[in-house]
């Protein structure tokens, strides 16, 4: 997996880190068990040993012991927690089904299921810490070549400067162009050209990383430098162009003995079909019992202030540009249909009812595309549906406009948390909205989902824009 410009690797603390968690895990189950006066008999150890044998297999599907040096702690946290939660759920289910859920404190057990959470979260913390200090003094430290004096690799230079924790320092550029051609801020760096730079690798086995940063037009160049990085001990990295940046989730795949590179492909394949599915029920859910009165009340306003259904449907284009049906609480007058001209609400639009203004502005009209999460034709976070009439206008207009569909429209979604929600009086509003959508699918994990979710909760419900 990857994160930003770099390639994360197994980290050199994998075995360090696995036994501390293990060793967690296990103080606050036998903690936790005396607290409560629960002896540790035989099923109590049972539980322990599949508890580690699942944390384990979890950790090790997702990665969790990969190197998290130039990923965000939050990230590094929410996959701890993930694979802590999924473990819990394994246990819940065995459980269940094994009918032995009576052997057990059902108190001591939770407390456990939270108190490791807690824990794991906060060794991690103090450690993530701890090491960034030392990095920033230079313990820790590993340096760096950068292949290709280009904007990707400047730009790279520039993020590892500002990011000092990260403990990577360049030492150099290389490239075989003579100084003149060369951008004014890296031609200062410039060693040398390109097999020196290799040469010098191969002879100083302290550089342990090796960033190519040349265009992709350079591709015979590009593999030449890559047979010559393979016979010294760094670490190769192929820092993406512009072009790459556009080929949304890019992968390799085999048709019979030939491979081929999908592009605009899609971040939902395989488990995270799965986990993105499982985050969608589990809070679809919750978020349903909680507000199950308050739409009980919307829907009775409505009919009490105005004439129409309480809920209506809109046609929308879902995953894959199919169209769905999406629910929402009636804010008009009337109730509108889809036509072949759609007019989008504005400012002290007078077809708004003053209930409808609430609703809107609130966002409280959407609660009903819970009842759509459920059903499986929207996701919690994604982009948000258009009108169909203006999804046939806007993709003649918007490059890349289509690959929205890529995913299932949300409820909330990055480009709303931005401000980028409501009318989209110039193409300019548009164009920043589609940018922001695509920028989610390019970046989607089931962190970044919760995290436009937190946002949603703090800034996204009311915005000057909804109306």
């Amino acid at each position: 997996m990857s994160d930003g410009l770099f390639n994360t690797s197994q980290s050199s603390f994998s075995v360090l880190y696995r036994s501390i968690d293990i060793v967690v895990i296990g103080f606050c189950f036998v903690s936790v068990l005396y607290l409560y006066q629960v002896p540790l008999d035989t099923n109590y150890q049972l539980v322990f040993l599949i508890s580690i044998a699942v944390f384990l297999f979890f950790s090790q599907s997702l990665e969790l012991y990969r190197s998290w040096r130039t990923s965000s702690t939050f990230a590094m946290i929410g996959y701890t927690l993930l694979t802590w939660v999924l473990c819990c759920i394994v246990l819940i289910t065995l459980a269940y089904f094994s009918k032995t859920g009576g052997y057990y404190s059902r108190l001591a057990i939770g407390s456990w299921f939270v108190a490791t959470l807690l824990a794991l979260t906060v060794w991690r913390i103090i450690f993530r810490k701890v090491l960034f200090y030392f990095r920033k003094t230079g313990i820790d430290s590993q340096t760096a070549i950068i292949i290709g004096v280009t904007t990707s690799g400047i730009k790279l230079a520039e993020q590892i400067t500002k990011n000092p924790q990260l403990g990577i320092k360049i030492v150099g550029f290389y490239d075989d162009r003579p100084v003149k051609r060369l951008p004014e801020p890296a031609a200062s760096l410039l060693k040398g050209d390109i097999e020196q730079g290799i040469e010098w690798v191969k002879s100083n086995k302290d550089i342990r990383h090796i960033y190519i940063a040349m265009p992709m037009n350079a591709e015979k160049r590009i593999v030449e430098i890559l047979n010559r990085c393979s016979d010294t001990t760094a670490t190769v990295h192929i820092i993406p162009d512009v072009f790459i940046y556009n080929l949304m989730h890019a992968r390799w795949q085999s048709v019979g003995d030939m491979q081929t590179l999908s592009v605009f492909d899609t971040p939902f394949e395989g488990f995270n079909v799965a986990i993105k599915r499982l985050e969608d029920i589990i809070l679809s859910l919750a978020i349903i019992y909680i507000v199950a009165i308050p739409m009980l009340i919307i829907s009775i306003a409505i009919k009490l202030t105005s004439k129409g259904p309480a809920i209506f449907r809109q046609r929308r284009y879902g995953l894959n540009g199919q169209e769905i049906n999406v629910y929402k609480f009636r804010s008009m007058t009337v109730d509108q249909v889809d036509h072949d001209t759609v007019i989008q609400a504005t400012k002290n639009d007078v077809r708004v009812t003053p209930l409808g203004a609430f609703l809107r502005r609130t966002s409280l009209d959407e609660l009903p595309q819970f009842f759509n999460v459920l059903q499986g034709s929207m996701s919690i976070v994604g982009p948000r549906p258009h009108a169909t009439v203006h999804n046939e206008e806007y993709r003649k207009l918007v490059g890349g406009y289509m690959l929205r569909h890529k995913v299932k429209p949300g409820i909330t979604g990055w480009a709303q948390v931005n401000g980028w929600r409501g009318e989209t009086d110039t193409l300019n509003k548009m164009e920043k909205r589609i940018e922001y959508d695509l920028n989610y699918i390019n970046r989607w994990s089931l962190i970044f989902d919760l995290k436009i979710i937190g946002l949603t909760i703090v800034k996204g419900f009311v915005n000057k824009n909804a109306y």
